[in-house]
């Protein structure tokens, strides 16, 4: 059936759809994005209208169409170069598909939320995963796309994301790492040896001694070897750690029943790097325990700030990449996971260039601050209240993020011209403290926010394409 015509509806030409018989697409009404169904429309809930449904963009019609259309349901990626594109609004994901598709070569992982953001957003883990779908669907994106339940750190919020469909998980023990470990004394590090959960290890001092000490091992060019400081350091910061891990790992494999998911282990929020050693240590014991994981965030050397580029020294960083890739190709070939990896341009190349395609770059807050760059354009006096509110809120809502914003180094936007608003989106300070007052944000402005972004959805799409497009393009240039 024709479904160009149909008077009050702008169609979006990609999503139309023809299967066995029945057309689909989506559609601008008056009243915003509608589903359309012509023919056998059963399990749809909506209003007919000439011959066709109009369904609103529900989570039960969601669910009956990805049925229909089983490019819909995300998929796991495995080993294939992949980035996370968060999405703290619901609305990019055709923004994020356009960047994929000038780019090429990447996987996508186009649902991705932590328990945390879902909090600050008011989102659910089902809603994240129903805002990629129906983008999906708008841009008829037909390649594997996978959803990230982000940062999990206990088993609730594992069953809540395996309820809803997630086929990536990304389980973050941090909290049960010790990071005084890093620099304990060799006394203190022995008693806390010993205080390790080995029932949950499945292991004993002596044994876990006799797997590391005295032996060199070799990854890649690298030699490796532990003594006993350097075992007890690693043990101890990341013992708990590797046995919440396995908990949670195993939760998963008994709710995802036999199906197919991928697993990430992050130890990147903490307080010290990971060193070659330490990285050694992990995957030798998750291998122990029979934990089967796709990719690894490490916590790296320099700073990963919310929102901006690297900040640390370049050298020490390719150093530092070049032998944890030299252990991740030691365990059989893993990814390498590059967390709070929005805006990290300086280092793309380096990780590129050691790891190949085994990386996923993980993002979440851009794509939010380019929503306000698109605010900034069309809507000044709302970007206004929002910068004035997140002044206010950032001495508060900085406490659970890695940023260095000074507000008295932020320039004044009252001395600006409404033309010159988007600008300060690439400035340091202002970037950081737009990232973490989001909540605040959406709590206040979120209705007229929303309504903006989308109202003027094609001026947002075209600053996420030109945005991904940069993150995207070092990790597929020839010979990266």
């Amino acid at each position: 059936m024709k479904v160009d015509s149909l008077p009050g509806l702008e169609i979006y030409p990609h999503s139309v759809t023809e299967a066995d018989g029945i057309t689909y697409f989506l559609a601008r009404g008056p009243e915003g994005k509608v589903l359309g169904v012509a023919g056998t429309s059963r399990g749809f809930t909506g209003t007919p209208r000439a011959g066709v449904l109009i369904c609103p963009l529900t989570s039960e019609n969601a669910a009956v169409l990805r049925e229909r259309l089983p490019w819909l349901k995300p998929q796991p990626l495995g080993l294939s170069l992949s980035a996370g594109c968060g999405d703290r609004l619901g609305l990019a994901t055709p923004g994020h598909i356009r960047a994929l598709r000038a780019v090429g070569g990447i996987a996508p992982v186009l649902a991705q939320q932590s328990i945390r953001e879902n909090a600050r957003t008011g989102r659910t883990p089902q809603q994240v995963l129903d805002d990629a779908a129906w983008g999906v669907f708008q841009e008829g994106w037909r390649d594997p796309w996978g959803a990230d339940a982000d940062h999990l750190k206990r088993v609730e919020d594992v069953e809540l994301c395996a309820a809803a469909g997630y086929t990536f998980y990304t389980l973050d023990p941090g909290d049960h790492v010790d990071n005084a470990a890093h620099t304990d004394a060799l006394a203190v590090l022995r008693d806390k040896l010993a205080l390790l959960p080995w029932d949950r290890l499945e292991d004993t001092p002596a044994d876990l001694q006799a797997r590391y000490l005295g032996r060199e091992f070799t990854a890649g060019s690298m030699s490796l070897s532990f003594d006993e400081e350097t075992l007890l350091r690693a043990a101890c910061k990341y013992g708990n750690a590797l046995a919440h891990v396995a908990l949670l790992s195993r939760r998963l494999q008994q709710l995802m029943e036999g199906r197919a998911f991928d697993l990430e282990v992050s130890v990147d929020e903490t307080e010290t790097p990971t060193s070659a050693e330490e990285h050694f240590y992990i995957s030798g014991e998750l291998q122990r325990l029979g934990v089967h994981w796709v990719s690894l965030a490490p916590r790296f050397v320099g700073r990963f700030e919310k929102g901006v580029d690297y900040i640390g020294d370049l050298v020490a960083f390719e150093t530092e990449v070049r032998r944890h890739v030299d252990v991740m190709r030691h365990f059989g070939g893993y990814k390498l996971s590059l967390h709070s990896g929005s805006d990290k341009f300086s280092i793309y190349p380096i990780v590129a260039r050691y790891a190949g395609e085994l990386v996923h770059l993980k993002t979440a807050g851009t794509s939010y601050l380019e929503g306000l760059r698109a605010v900034a354009g069309v809507a000044p006096v709302l970007f206004r209240k929002i910068l004035a509110l997140a002044f206010d809120r950032y001495p508060v809502e900085r406490a659970s993020y890695h940023v260095s914003a000074d507000p008295e180094s932020a320039p004044s936007p009252e001395r600006l011209e409404d033309v010159e608003l988007p600008v300060l989106l690439d400035q340091f300070d202002i970037r950081q403290m737009l990232h973490v007052t989001y909540g605040s944000a959406l709590e206040h402005y979120g209705e007229d926010l929303m309504r903006v972004l989308d109202r003027n959805e094609e001026a947002y799409y075209a600053a996420l394409e030109a945005h991904f497009t940069r993150h995207f393009a070092p990790f597929r240039q020839p010979g990266a």
